[in-house]
């Protein structure tokens, strides 16, 4: 009796028979009428890759391409086991690290079929020098739903031994989802793969083909904005966001700010380059109009410039005096001045009165003791 494994347990199959050059890996199921499933194996290499296309072993191709590893096709139970893989260990290729042995269920999608209405399944390893039985996994597939396919286990090299692992690994893709995963190239056929009976004789003649991978649903495709028109901009007109977006750059004097760089639309940055400022506040009748800060202001030629009211005029030694001569500003006589004096004297008397809170000046004197 073999080595019973669990899920992710292995044995050394050298140390279980020294000397041991060749197994038959035996797998079974317990399956309804209208089941099929199929075995197969992948030889990898040290990336976990198979060496080519040709080292998938399955009913479609029987052998690798050295021998070393034969399928026994689709001949009736034998030991128990519903269908064999014999391995010559010394013919493997030194390159092949691994060989995963697999379960699926032919044309499982087509017929509505998951292992999860099989009743079980095992994989053994079996000494060819005796028919001793080295190691067993068997897999419970009541806890299985959706997975039409099954890694079930691999032998594998470790130093100079040969060992083996259960894995139990389910796919819901089926044989062509774990040929995809170990790098084989699925050919992508509408038609389902050929019964095993027939498979045999095609594959002498036009190679071996792989069971057709599920096609992906079509992905929606992103929704994106339409560009943008050359030259618009994600801000709008900085004096009016109906006016659209702004699309150049001018330097605004605002009337009493510091000029700045806005973004305007074409219209408002044409305004604000060709008007004299201010564009923005329409004249007022009968007040002198303030100087915009940012814009030289033009002279006017044969017109006398108009002096400010109520400011002296810079560059005038006597700026009353000149005030006077010219008839501009107001005049202050001596009197208005006095009385303004005498106001402002009599206005901080009162002012120091109402402070005064009547209290007797309290001085206070501070000694200091040796």
């Amino acid at each position: 009796m073999g080595v019973a494994l669990t899920k992710g347990g292995n044995v050394s199959l050298s140390r279980q028979a020294p000397g041991l050059t060749a197994v038959t890996v035996g797998l079974g199921w317990q399956a309804d009428t209208g089941y099929e499933p199929d075995a197969g194996a992948l030889l990898c290499d040290r990336s976990g890759k198979v060496l080519s296309d040709e080292h998938f072993v399955f009913f479609n191709n029987l052998s690798s391409p050295e021998g070393s590893v034969r399928h026994s096709g689709g001949g009736g139970p034998v030991g128990g086991d519903d269908q064999q893989i014999h391995v010559e260990l010394a013919r493997v290729p030194g390159e092949v690290t691994k060989i995963v042995f697999l379960v699926s269920l032919y044309d499982a999608r087509a017929r509505g079929q998951v292992f999860e209405h099989l009743g079980g399944a095992h994989i053994r390893v079996v000494d060819d020098d005796g028919g001793a039985e080295l190691a067993r996994y068997d897999l419970a597939t009541a806890g299985l739903s959706t997975e039409t396919a099954l890694v079930l286990g691999e032998l594998y090299r470790h130093d100079a031994e040969w060992k083996f692992r259960a894995v139990g690994q389910g796919y819901a893709s089926g044989a062509a989802g774990i040929a995809a995963d170990y790098g084989v190239n699925v050919l992508n056929d509408s038609a389902s793969p050929a019964p095993p009976v027939t498979a045999a004789k095609s594959a002498a003649t036009t190679g071996p083909s792989f069971p057709s991978a599920p096609t992906a649903a079509p992905q929606p495709q992103p929704v994106t904005a339409p560009p943008l028109p050359p030259g618009s901009s994600l801000v709008t007109c900085f004096f009016d966001p109906t006016h659209g977006p702004g699309t150049t750059t001018v330097t605004w004097s605002p009337q009493w700010g510091v000029p700045r760089q806005i973004q305007t639309c074409g219209g408002c940055a044409q305004r604000v380059q060709t008007t004299v400022p201010p564009f923005y506040t329409p004249p007022q009748q009968g007040y002198p109009q303030p100087v915009q800060q940012g814009y030289p202001q033009p002279v006017q030629q044969g017109y006398p410039q108009p002096v400010q009211q109520g400011y002296p005029q810079q560059g005038h030694p006597d700026q009353y005096a000149d005030h006077h001569q010219h008839g501009g500003g107001r005049r202050f006589g001596t009197g208005a001045l006095i009385g303004a004096g005498a106001a402002g004297l009599i206005g901080g008397a009162l002012l120091n009165e109402a402070f005064d809170d009547d209290e007797p000046e309290v001085v206070v004197n501070n000694y200091y003791e040796d």
